[in-house]
């Protein structure tokens, strides 16, 4: 009775298909970052090719008309051997001509070069450059001899620009630089990406110990980015776009669709084969309860056949708790669905609390800060 509990909860809430996987294709990272949560960068695993060819499967397997995007990430993608990293797309390639697959690499940035960008476009690679703003915004992004990754980082993306390669970025913010979003915008406006998504810096993973940000100047933050948005004449930001896509359908009458959406079931796939769900940042991280957030290897089951019985996971089943708290408590339900499972669990020790920081700072802030500009 208690499965059946859980399998319904879960079916409410969660996809029964995915349309994002990641996968790490090494774990280790050229960059030393003071914010990074990732445990185990400086290892040099590299993921085997059967791997490689059981994620395919799985895609192949599953009973879904929509496109997977393979998010090569968790480590720099670019740090495997560009070889070894040929052999790993070779699984995915009948998949990827049929439609069916599309790529994506989420990078630091350091190691592009014209190899590489040969890479991105003949396999149509989506690209996602991890980058903090001006020069001084990115002193938290160092390697592993403490020196800056900026120069680095700036070769690699005039390389994209040069081969006409679109790219987005993503820019944590941080404490030095939440009180000045125009400086950050200015920065996107001119840096050539086709978007700009803010994480504002999380509790996660082992990133526990930095100086908390204050929520009032996030909300300023906040304030500042809507009014760049409105004016038009910049950058697209993420998070305001998300926003507008749910209004787009709620003045469209079709608001139902946005609730009816489930979330995604979130599979990682570690480089031998490890199975995560819900938040790719579990992977590689253990805690009490729940000891390393495995649910299964890939090279003995596939990812159907583990979210045929993900509700009986005990951290999986507790996510589901935390979102039926949302959805009863929170008056931002209907647009934000549920902040993240590992900002939930790093934040308080639990899936099933509510509201996290994560929940004000990039979902109710961003929010009341659009309502508030379209009063």
């Amino acid at each position: 009775m208690i499965s059946d509990v859980a399998r319904i909860s879960y079916e409410r809430y969660i996809s029964s298909t995915f349309s994002n996987v990641l996968v790490q294709p090494t774990t280790y990272c050229t960059a030393n970052c003071t914010y990074c949560y990732l445990p185990g960068r400086k290892n040099k695993n590299v993921m085997l090719g059967e791997v490689a060819e059981a994620v395919a499967a799985s895609i192949a397997e599953q009973a879904a008309e929509h496109a997977v995007t393979i998010l090569w990430h968790s480590g720099e993608p670019l740090a495997t051997p560009i070889d070894q990293f040929m052999r790993l797309l070779q699984p995915f390639e009948s998949l990827r001509q049929e439609g069916r697959v599309q790529h994506n690499v989420q990078s630091n940035g350091m190691l592009i070069d014209e190899a590489w960008c040969d890479i991105f476009i003949e396999y149509e690679f989506s690209i996602s450059i991890s980058i903090d703003g001006p020069e001084q915004a990115n002193a938290n992004r160092i390697n592993w001899a403490g020196r800056p990754i900026f120069p680095q980082l700036q070769r690699g993306i005039t390389m994209l620009r040069e081969r006409n390669i679109d790219f987005r970025a993503i820019c944590t913010v941080l404490p030095q630089t939440v009180h000045d979003p125009s400086a950050l915008l200015s920065f996107f406006d001119e840096l050539g990406c086709r978007e700009v998504g803010f994480n504002v810096e999380e509790i996660e993973g082992i990133n526990v110990d930095r100086p908390h940000i204050d929520e009032a100047a996030v909300e300023e933050f906040w304030s500042g980015v809507v009014a760049h948005q409105i004016a038009g004449t910049g950058v697209q930001v993420r998070e305001v776009q998300n926003i507008t896509d749910y209004l787009t359908l709620a003045r469209a009458g079709q608001k139902q669709k946005w609730l009816d959406a489930r979330h995604e079931p979130g599979p990682a796939v570690s480089w031998d084969g490890r199975v995560v769900l819900m938040s790719p940042e579990l992977l590689g991280v253990t805690a009490p309860h729940h000891e390393d957030f495995v649910v299964g290897n890939i090279l003995r089951e596939s990812i159907p056949s583990i979210f045929a019985r993900a509700h009986e996971v005990g951290y999986v089943s507790e996510f589901m708790q935390g979102l039926a708290g949302c959805e009863s408590t929170c008056p931002f339900w209907s647009m934000c669905r549920g902040a993240h499972a590992s900002n939930r669990y790093f934040e308080t020790g639990t899936f099933a609390t509510t509201e996290t920081a994560h929940c004000r700072n990039t979902r109710q802030a961003p929010t009341v800060a659009l309502a508030a500009a379209l009063q």
